[in-house]
């Protein structure tokens, strides 16, 4: 009987199993501060001790570009790979993204070099608390004032005000777009259609001054490997592709420059299968006292119907708890997994239940998210497929 028991109530992954981001220390959120502050930008502190101060420097962020993924595939990024020994600064080690891992929030912490809990982006899909709708931060629907959602300056614009050579170098359709004014906004602003254009533009951004900080940006990897995986064909495709960009931009760095080759997040493909893929459109245990679905699939937020949190929390853990790191708010935010504070602003966007992969699975919507249900590859959790992302380096 006590195995049955067993069988039918596992015990839940311990919160502290989770391996938190390096905030402070080793995040997307510090990497900028660290650059402008080799820059002499005020109030900008180096906290990633391992990087040395460059009087340009030039991001190359790669959308999807996990450091897992590309020391798998050496053949089709050869000069990528030549580079690993010079991630973080020589010592060969990855940064971590932050959590959730994934697009809106990454940027955000990369522009406004702060971790979700502070710039207020802290998932795909979160509840605005003034409306009581899920909003999604990539997408910006339903819209809200941008200043009013993230009111901290980004690091681009504290690095202009202080005379430096702000720029930023991408698809010409990010140009207004509540993200980009947000997280990356400051300088000017320059579209390019193609990536070997986007490559050669930000050399000369980069020379444009005596110092520089240029950010420029390629999202299609990304976009392989939701559609058709990190296994696929056309994502090796992209891959090769990528890594040609990034040596064209190496070669042209101009004198005094330091180039840095990061990503937003990595990436895990999970099987088609009722295993691996749990439908909480079609599990009324799930449902349960359930208001609100937000997040993505491998990090979820869940938002209650006021006075079933409890009860809420206590069927996904026991439910997903093998699978997930499923916390309450409280205990998510004093683990650290949005950082080490988060905001009163931004508390209540965060969801009452939280819970991240631990397996290779997801947390789906079939009928109200059949776009991102039917996804190949997928982000977002704390595992080091999804968390660790490269910092590499070429100077001149």
């Amino acid at each position: 009987m006590s195995q049955l028991s067993a069988w039918d109530h596992p015990e839940p992954l311990a919160l502290d199993t989770a391996p938190l981001p390096e905030y402070g220390s080793g995040s997307l959120a510090d990497l900028l501060p660290t650059v402008a502050a080799g820059m002499g930008v005020p109030g900008m502190t180096a906290t990633i001790p391992e990087l040395t101060a460059a009087d340009r420097v030039c991001v190359l962020l790669i959308d999807g570009l996990g450091w897992e993924q590309l020391r798998a595939h050496a053949d089709e990024a050869p000069f990528l790979t030549s580079l690993l020994g010079t991630s973080r600064g020589g010592t060969g080690r990855p940064l971590t993204a932050g959590y959730p891992a994934t697009t809106a929030v990454s940027l955000a912490s990369v522009g406004t070099g702060l971790p979700p809990g502070l710039h207020g982006l802290p998932g795909y899909a979160v509840r605005n608390p003034a409306t009581g709708e899920l909003m999604n931060q990539l997408r910006w629907q339903p819209y809200t004032d941008p200043r009013a959602w993230q009111p901290y300056p980004t690091v681009f614009e504290l690095a202009h005000r202080a005379g430096v050579h702000a720029a930023q170098v991408t698809s010409p359709i990010f140009e207004h777009t509540p993200l980009t004014r947000i997280a990356l906004s400051g300088g000017s602003f320059h579209g390019r259609l193609s990536g070997e254009e986007r490559m050669d533009l930000a050399a000369e951004q980069l020379a444009a001054g005596d110092r520089s900080l240029v950010y420029t940006y390629y999202s299609e990897l990304d976009g392989a490997g939701h559609r058709y995986g990190v296994a696929s064909d056309t994502w090796r495709g992209q891959l090769m592709y990528v890594d040609r960009l990034a040596q064209r931009l190496a070669e042209q760095l101009p004198p005094r420059s330091a180039l840095y080759v990061t990503a937003d997040h990595g990436m895990v493909d999970v099987p088609f299968d009722d295993e691996h893929r749990i439908d909480v459109d079609t599990d009324w245990e799930l449902r349960a006292g359930v208001a609100l679905l937000g997040g993505e699939g491998r990090a979820r937020h869940v938002y209650a119907v006021p006075g079933a949190e409890g009860d809420v929390l206590t069927v996904w853990r026991e439910v997903l708890g093998e699978q997930f790191w499923v916390a309450s708010r409280d205990e998510a935010i004093a683990a650290g997994w949005f950082g080490p504070r988060v905001d009163e602003r931004v508390y209540a966007r965060l969801g009452d239940v939280v819970a991240a992969a631990h397996d290779d699975v997801l947390i789906i919507a079939s009928e109200r998210e059949p776009k991102e249900s039917a996804l190949v590859g997928n982000h977002g959790s704390m595992t080091p497929a999804e968390q660790l992302v490269p910092l590499l380096e070429v100077r001149s």
